[in-house]
């Protein structure tokens, strides 16, 4: 079975390569935003994925590893992947759509609440391109009022 690669596959690519990052983390009511800094190197697996490899520091001290996977489902006409990093157990997975300006990956998964009450919600990851060497990532969750409140922010630039 060979997939011949689709121009969404090939939006990917772009990016391929060193970043540094830069990040705002909302830690909760009442206490101050957890700001971090690390790297990320993003390459490809053949022409149909891209393999995101970070790490950050994080809350608490310490620095904690990432890894996201995306590629293109021509199939079911959906970007597909997922995202692990070692401080959870749970590999998030993807399902999305690239906007019509073809700048804004809008990524949808499940997980469970940050209430801590056991149920499962909605989160979105949005990638944005800025330019060629500048991109964002804010992740964000659907509340129980129907509007998505953003709880993170990471910008990259090219190395």
């Amino acid at each position: 079975m060979e997939t011949k690669p689709q121009e969404q596959h090939r939006w990917l690519q772009q990016f391929v390569g060193d970043w540094t990052m830069e990040g705002e983390a909302d830690m909760g009511p009442g206490q101050p935003p957890h700001r971090s800094t690390g790297t990320e190197t993003v390459r490809t697996l053949g022409d149909l994925w891209v393999i995101c490899e970070g790490t950050s520091d994080m809350p608490g001290g310490g620095w904690g590893l990432m890894r996201m996977t995306l590629g293109y489902d021509p199939d079911r006409q959906v970007f597909v992947g997922n995202w692990v990093g070692s401080m959870m157990t749970l590999m998030w997975v993807y399902k999305g759509h690239l906007d019509g300006d073809q700048k804004v990956l809008t990524l949808d998964t499940e997980g469970p609440s940050f209430t801590g009450d056991g149920k499962t919600v909605r989160y979105q990851d949005v990638i944005t391109r800025i330019d060629a060497d500048t991109r964002t990532l804010h992740s964000q969750t659907l509340g129980e009022d129907g509007q998505w409140k953003r709880f993170m922010l990471v910008t990259y630039r090219r190395r």
